[in-house]
């Protein structure tokens, strides 16, 4: 694991990084989207994600084995203290301490940011199946994460209902009055 780089993304990443995600959408309920994104959009998502938040990578060689980014967790102003963070590591690749990394390293850009709050929000089975386990809960319990909200049976997909949880972890004890949020900068 020592060769692995992490950086920014760039749009040129969109090929590498759906590659990485189109699995995650075709045969698991861990993202409740239907339809592959196509190349476009998810150009567009990365994009628009660095005009705020940071969205990171983790390559070896330039190859690209995972990507985590954050988002806003909600518009309204009083809330940008707080965002939402998404990963994805290769299906090959997990298992090695990838993901930690890859959290490790957004967690510390988003503190630069004055981001006090991280969420995430993750599909639960009611019991695991071939298409959704417990593994994304367990490691964002690993990495500090804890239940704030359930969403019982609000997504379907692959036939079945799916619960939605809500994970938290705070980042930082707020000030009064808070620092002001920074705008991602790589």
């Amino acid at each position: 694991m020592n060769d692995i780089c992490i950086r920014t993304a760039t749009t040129a990443d969109a090929p590498a990084l759906l590659d990485i995600y189109a699995p995650y959408v075709r045969t698991t309920a861990i993202s409740f989207e239907y339809e592959v994104p196509s190349l476009g959009e998810f150009e567009g998502r990365i994009s628009n994600t660095l005009s705020r938040y940071p969205w990171i990578v983790a390559e070896i060689k330039g190859t690209v084995l995972g990507y985590a980014y954050a988002s806003a967790f909600h518009p309204r102003k009083a809330y940008q203290w707080c965002a939402e963070a998404s990963i994805y590591v290769a299906q090959n690749e997990r298992g090695r301490g990838l993901g930690a990394m890859l959290y490790s390293a957004l967690e510390e850009r988003l503190k630069k940011q004055n981001i006090l709050l991280l969420y995430a929000c993750i599909a639960r089975p009611p019991k695991e199946d071939e298409h959704l386990t417990l593994a994304s809960i367990r490691f964002h319990t690993c990495m500090g994460f804890h239940t704030v909200g359930e969403f019982p049976r609000c997504g379907f997909k692959f036939g079945r209902w799916y619960d939605m949880v809500w994970m938290e972890k705070r980042l930082a004890e707020p000030a009064d009055p808070p620092a002001p949020f920074i705008p991602f900068r790589n």
